[in-house]
């Protein structure tokens, strides 16, 4: 497993947690944190003007339809309102059918959309068709790639990532980074994302640069490089103020390394204005849960499952929801995990099974699941922590106790409820 925490953290966690090393400061982010400082979607919401007043006069027109299509699903990004995809959707599958030439363009749109909204299998029928027209084989095949990861097709992934190779490529360069962090090589995934971001700073491609840093701070925070990964994302946010993913990892590191419940929640409540995922509910519930709010993180998981179980949500919220009913109702928790195993059967899918399995008292079926699909074939740390109970249910205390080594050394990644939970196993 990645040694993605130092021996610092470790020391911390055995030690007085309330004096972890001091890696943020808020005079670094306030000024990101002012609700009205929204410069990205104010510029999406000019653009959806503009072509909106075209699309009203004609709706019939490719081109408009194109820009809405994408101004709709950008409104997604910026905003998190589910309803922004959904229209995106119905553009692109319109666009489609009246278009008469690039067919595999609309193709790969419809596809993406498809992603963002978890539906992978049906991406991947739609790339698949595109994949038959002749023109455009490789944006076909990086998609191809992106979405056989997210089914856990590993033996069809390879070849693909084979067939764009190309060390100068940023495209390419990013996927090999999602493949090596596969394969447990986080040292090789971090070069790899390095490389990625000096050709998007040569480029001086804005949306590049501001992929990179995100994406590259969660690399150095699985690391345990976490002055890195704050500075990463303090890079983000110069390009784009409003960036809610890097102001929630920002917060994130204020409440897991820093344990300042208080100054995490004032990040999150200035996202929570502009940016209306489900998830942050989940964080705000445990940020509860370790100052002892029971009363507050039961609230913040109701106001979660109020907005996360919207239809238009589909198989977006499964993981969170299975982990939230494991502990409520075990029983739905394990119907759902089944329903995400045929959505996608990869070894952190088959761990949230396992967990559910547990819960509900199948801890010969937990085991025998851990054994067959999880051992081996993943590092992530909370894939490792459900296999640390299933094996300590039943008996097994040798696996426990080699795993607990590991986890305590992630306890960045898992937070200090779940390091608490660690040191009982």
């Amino acid at each position: 497993m990645k040694k993605i925490i130092t021996i610092l953290f470790i020391a911390v966690f055995f030690g007085c947690q309330e004096k972890a090393e001091k890696i943020t400061d808020s005079n670094d982010y306030n000024k990101y944190l002012i609700t009205t400082n929204i410069p990205s979607k104010e510029a999406i919401e000019k653009d959806y003007e503009f072509w909106q007043e075209k699309f009203n006069n004609d709706s019939t027109h490719l081109m408009e339809m194109n820009r809405l299509s994408g101004i709709h699903a950008a409104l997604f990004g910026s905003t998190g309102d589910i309803s922004q995809l959904k229209i995106s959707e119905k553009l692109i599958k319109k666009s489609h059918d009246i278009a008469a030439r690039n067919k595999d363009t609309y193709l790969r749109s419809l596809a993406h959309n498809y992603i963002s909204q978890h539906r992978f299998k049906e991406a991947q029928v739609l790339l698949d068709s595109a994949y038959a027209y002749p023109d455009n084989k490789k944006q076909t095949e990086m998609m191809l790639f992106d979405v056989a990861m997210e089914l856990g097709e590993y033996e069809r992934a390879d070849p693909l990532l084979g067939k764009i190779k190309d060390p100068k490529d940023f495209n390419y360069l990013i996927r090999l980074a999602k493949w090596s962090d596969h394969n447990g090589n986080l040292d090789a995934a971090i070069k790899y994302m390095e490389q990625a971001r000096q050709i998007a700073e040569e480029r001086n491609d804005k949306a590049l640069k501001v992929w990179s840093y995100s994406n590259i701070g969660d690399f150095y925070g699985h690391a345990g490089r976490l002055k890195d990964s704050y500075n990463s994302y303090l890079k983000t946010l110069e390009i784009e103020p409003d960036n809610h993913y890097a102001k929630k990892q920002i917060a994130w590191l204020v409440y897991s390394s820093e344990k300042n419940a208080k100054e995490a929640n004032r990040i999150l409540d200035s996202i929570m204005v502009n940016h209306k995922a489900p998830d942050y509910h989940l964080l705000k519930a445990e940020i509860a849960t370790y100052e002892g709010n029971f009363s507050e993180a039961e609230k913040q998981n109701k106001l979660f499952l109020k907005t996360a179980e919207n239809p238009d949500y589909g198989a977006m919220y499964n993981t969170y929801l299975i982990n939230l009913y494991a502990e409520t109702d075990p029983e739905k928790a394990l119907k759902l995990a089944a329903m995400e195993i045929n959505n996608r059967a990869t070894p952190e899918t088959y761990q949230l099974l396992a967990y559910a399995q547990l819960k509900v008292g199948h801890k010969k079926a937990a085991l025998k699941t851990i054994e067959q699909y999880v051992d081996g074939k993943t590092e992530e740390p909370k894939a490792l922590f459900h296999s640390a109970m299933v094996y300590k249910a039943n008996g097994m205390e040798e696996r426990v106790a080699s795993l607990k080594e590991e986890l305590l050394g992630a306890s960045y990644e898992l937070g200090p409820v779940k390091a608490k939970e660690i040191k009982k196993l």
